[in-house]
């Protein structure tokens, strides 16, 4: 073998060498990304934690922000296992998750502003875009001070994809990814709310659990029927009870005198639904 034609092996070899990891990293990004762990994991409730490093700029006039400086995040503790007694149960993001306002009005002005080349005389939302009701984290890579329209529209689309999510008709990992990348897009994304622009049919889920402090059950109800809408839970012995739902479509309903073993009708103005007390 020539001088020549051992260089060139050489080459062949390193070339076919490079090429093998390439297809392997893809690869193994491309499997971290399917399970889930495209977005950093950062526990860190009731605190906010980070920083932002380097220019960062804003897109769609504001409403989207730069997804190097702010790519979102989520916080562990947050499984598709577990969303009963996480995300999708009421109160779930107040008191002990969100932090208090001196911290995120000081990340606001004094971190995220100057980073994004923000005025302090602007006003603008301090956002969490993956937000703590789809498991989202309080970390500088999860929080943007946003330009939104008022009403915010991002609002619904969290309890949109909240819904979605408790509802078991989108994973939580698909809904966290689909509003990290553009919460604009990630209801047309996922197939679900109002992108299409047609009426969305009314739904509502419920389940019940007994409280021996109350002698009642706790049944505990998720819809699309915000705002308001009466809901009224009645058991298969005749027990009934109502309230009434919240912004995000949740509600409790104590129902005293239903037995172990009962159905539990629950209907939330157009929406109907059942659990098993």
């Amino acid at each position: 073998m020539t001088i020549q034609q051992s260089v060139r092996s050489v080459l062949a070899a390193c070339v076919t060498t490079i090429l093998l990891v390439a297809v392997s990293s893809a690869a193994m990004a491309g499997t971290a990304a399917a399970a889930g762990y495209s977005l950093k994991q950062v526990r860190d409730p009731g605190r906010v934690t980070g920083t932002i490093h380097g220019r960062c700029y804003y897109r769609d006039r504001g409403e989207l922000p730069d997804p190097r400086c702010t790519p979102g995040s989520i916080d562990p503790i947050v499984t598709q296992a577990n969303i009963r007694s996480t995300i999708c149960k009421g109160g779930w993001t107040d008191p002990h998750l969100r932090p208090p306002e001196p911290q995120t009005e000081a990340f606001k002005y004094d971190v995220a502003y100057p980073a994004y080349g923000t005025p302090q005389s602007e006003k603008t939302e301090l956002d969490h875009l993956v937000p703590l009701e789809l498991g989202g984290s309080n970390d500088a890579t999860n929080l943007w001070p946003e330009y939104p329209p008022d009403p915010n529209p991002k609002d619904k689309v969290e309890d949109a994809l909240n819904h979605a999510v408790c509802d078991g008709r989108v994973s939580l990992v698909r809904a966290q990814d689909a509003i990290a990348a553009d919460w604009m897009t990630a209801e047309k994304v996922l197939k679900i709310g109002g992108s299409g622009g047609g009426a969305l049919k009314a739904w509502c889920t419920a389940s019940a659990s007994w409280s021996a402090a109350y002698g009642d059950y706790d049944v505990y109800v998720h819809s699309n029927q915000p705002d308001g809408t009466k809901a009224t839970a009645t058991a298969s012995n005749g027990a009934t009870d109502y309230w009434w739902t919240d912004s995000s479509g949740y509600t409790d309903i104590y129902l005293y005198g239903a037995g172990s073993g009962d159905t539990v009708k629950v209907t939330v103005g157009a929406a109907s639904c059942s659990t098993v007390a």
